[in-house]
């Protein structure tokens, strides 16, 4: 049976082969990110939110790859571009299913807290302003949240008959969830969507409890571990926004 390319990128080819996706690693990427990608994968499936399910990890041509289960249907970054009328609606959904998310706990996810200790350890910012933004950190509430961490409208999949599916948890960890909004703000920014931005960030705190002040607090921390995963303009936005300056 043919395969057909679905996703792309970050050294990771996603391939359609009946009714499963094939997710298969460059030959130079990590085993254990590989294998630790599915464990995040098979501890969020604990969770009972709806994710694909994983069937299998193996060694294929050369390739680690894991195996999930194929969900049909249509991206919300797909929805949101052939259907601008309809974005108030499709950002009600991303963000309530951002809280559903947060509602649920795993125990045996990793820290949010080492996460983003570890890659603001790695990035490129002076070692002063590393310090204070790991300062910040450890002052900030210590929350068991399931986060997503990297939580974008193109990870979200829409079935024909509403339901809502969530992918790609190589990030998740339990944390704070204000740290993980303040990743989806800097996602939509990175993507030249400032307006969208805004007002996701604005949804995000008028259906809840959390104050933009607070999510902010979170921002520069956040830009500082993304730096990272980015190049270009991209880490050139991150840099600015974990230096506090105006971006």
């Amino acid at each position: 049976m043919s395969k057909k390319i679905i996703a792309y990128g970050n050294g990771k080819t996603g391939y359609l082969e009946g009714d499963k996706v094939i997710k298969a690693f460059d030959s130079d990427y990590s085993k254990a990110d590989v294998l630790n990608e599915a464990l995040n994968h098979a501890r969020i499936e604990e969770t009972g939110l709806n994710v694909p399910e994983i069937k299998g990890v193996e060694m294929l041509d050369g390739h680690w790859v894991i195996v999930k289960e194929y969900i049909k249907g249509r991206t919300l970054a797909e929805l949101m571009e052939e259907h601008p009328e309809k974005e108030e609606e499709y950002l009600e959904l991303f963000i309530r299913t951002q809280k559903l998310i947060h509602s649920k706990r795993s125990p045996e996810l990793r820290k949010q807290f080492d996460r983003l200790s570890d890659r603001i350890a790695q990035s490129s910012i002076e070692a002063t302003q590393r310090f204070s933004l790991l300062q910040r950190m450890r002052e900030m509430p210590r929350h068991k949240k399931v986060c997503h961490g990297d939580y974008n409208p193109s990870n979200v999949i829409v079935k024909d008959n509403g339901e809502v599916f969530v992918i790609d948890w190589s990030h998740a960890s339990q944390g704070n969830a204000a740290a993980d909004a303040a990743q989806t703000y800097l996602l939509f920014l990175m993507d030249g969507k400032r307006e969208l931005a805004e007002k996701y960030i604005e949804a995000f705190c008028k259906t809840g409890t959390t104050k933009r002040e607070y999510i902010e607090k979170w921002l520069p921390i956040a830009a500082a571990a993304q730096m990272i995963r980015e190049s270009g303009s991209r880490k050139e936005l991150l840099a600015k926004i974990a230096n506090d300056k105006q971006f």
